[in-house]
This record gives C-alpha cells, structure tokens and sequence, in this order.
C-alpha cells in the first residue's frame, strides 16, 4: 500500500478493479486534493473510479422498514358500533365514520377525498362512491 505522502497523479496505486474482479495495480489518473479519484487498471488498462482496496459488496440492500398499520380491532376499539350508519352512495361520510355496507359488512372510513370515500374493512379497504345525492 502507498502512504498518502507517495500519492500522485501518474503514481501507483493498489486497487479493487471491477472489470478483472481482482485487487491489482493501478494508475492514478485523477486526485481531488489527497484523494485519489479515477485511476487506470495495469493490467486490463480500463479507467475507472477509485473505489479502494475492499471488493465492493453487491446486491446487499437493506429494506426500509415498514410502517405499522393499526389492526381492524385496534382501529374499532372504542367505537359505538350500535350508531354505524348504513352506507348509501348518497350520504356524506367523514373520517373516523362506522358505516354498514350490504356486501361487506361494519367498516371504518379512513380517507375522504371528497366524492370518494376508502373504508376498511376487517378483511380488506375499499374505495367507495360518497354523496352523489348532493
């Protein structure tokens, strides 16, 4: 390995090179103050970006983790379920509303977007009509 002191354009360098798929001797070609930033493979002569010693870790991704839902049970704690109203396409529904659907059953609405209306249901969420009657 070369000290940071050695360092130089046209200098050597050992390098991971992505094309051999091997740790080889380089060529520096490009530095940005002390770091080196673009070099030259010695051996299958390919320019490329300085990417240290170290083979690069492929396809190794961490998945965002993911937001937790509240449950159908924990979303209907608390409500009164006696005062759902029937659903109908021509009422008004607002957030937070218990509604009985024929097909579906008891459901909770979650959105309003003002002629559109998501419900949750136990198994699943539905996007319904919401007060074509007006």
């Amino acid at each position: 390995m070369t000290t940071t002191d050695e360092l130089r354009t046209g200098g050597y360098i050992d390098a991971f090179c992505t094309k051999c798929d091997m740790l080889l001797g380089h060529t520096i070609l490009a530095m940005v103050g002390t770091k080196v930033v673009k070099v030259k493979c010695n051996t299958c002569g390919v320019d490329h970006s300085y990417r240290g010693e170290a083979k690069p870790v492929k396809g190794v991704r961490t998945a965002a983790p993911k937001k937790a839902v509240p449950t159908w049970s924990v979303r209907m704690k608390g409500k009164n379920l006696a005062a759902a109203r029937k659903y109908s396409a021509k009422e008004n529904f607002q957030v937070d509303d218990v509604i009985v659907h024929a097909t579906f059953g008891l459901g909770l609405v979650t959105a309003n977007r003002g002629d559109k209306i998501d419900v949750m249901f136990q198994a699943f969420e539905k996007t319904l009509v919401n007060g074509k009657g007006s």
